[in-house]
């Protein structure tokens, strides 16, 4: 219980991190936090090994559809790279990073509920995004109601996707992996 209740305050201060240093010039803010709590996730995860490719893989995702996002004009980031300007910032890369790290602690009530993934995916995918809009770390050119549906269609889409890679990582790798 200590391990969801710790995870779920590294949740909030990782994601409080990386939407406001986005949005207040320190971008690289974030990410410092987010690796911290990762490293103290995968210090207490009893399936290091399943854990540390579960994260890498939700990073790749979430790398891909925010770029695909920033790319169509979805959404706008701040403290974008000048030199790629079509990836997606490491800041929300990190995000992607702190949310895989609940779908196996705080989070882990949702597996195996692909609908219910879904529906919240589609409800506080957006609603984050909302959240990090307010404290300037993102925009939405195409004007903040027709961003928020696309983004509640893209996470209520994500989500379940989600959960199933994580339900099939841990049917390939059950705790045969155990290190401690």
């Amino acid at each position: 219980m200590l391990r969801g209740i710790v995870n779920y305050l590294g949740l909030q201060l990782g994601w409080l991190a990386c939407a406001w240093g986005a949005g207040n010039g320190y971008p690289w803010l974030g990410p410092g936090v987010v690796l911290i709590h990762m490293g103290i996730h995968l210090y207490w995860s009893r399936e290091r090994q399943r854990e540390a490719i579960f994260i890498v893989l939700v990073a790749l995702i979430g790398m891909i559809v925010d770029s695909l996002q920033k790319i169509t004009g979805l959404v706008n980031y701040a403290a974008d790279y000048a030199a790629l300007p079509w990836l997606a910032p490491a800041w929300i890369v990190a995000m992607w990073v702190l949310f895989a790290t609940a779908l196996n602690s705080s989070l882990q009530w949702l597996n195996n509920r692909y609908l219910l993934a879904a529906l919240l995916g589609g409800i506080f995918g957006p609603l984050s995004y909302r959240a990090g809009a307010a404290f300037g770390a993102a925009t939405f050119p195409f004007g903040e109601i027709s961003g928020l549906i696309i983004l509640a269609v893209i996470w209520g889409l994500v989500m379940p996707l989600l959960v199933w890679i994580n339900y099939k990582l841990a049917a390939q790798m059950p705790l045969i992996l155990d290190e401690d």
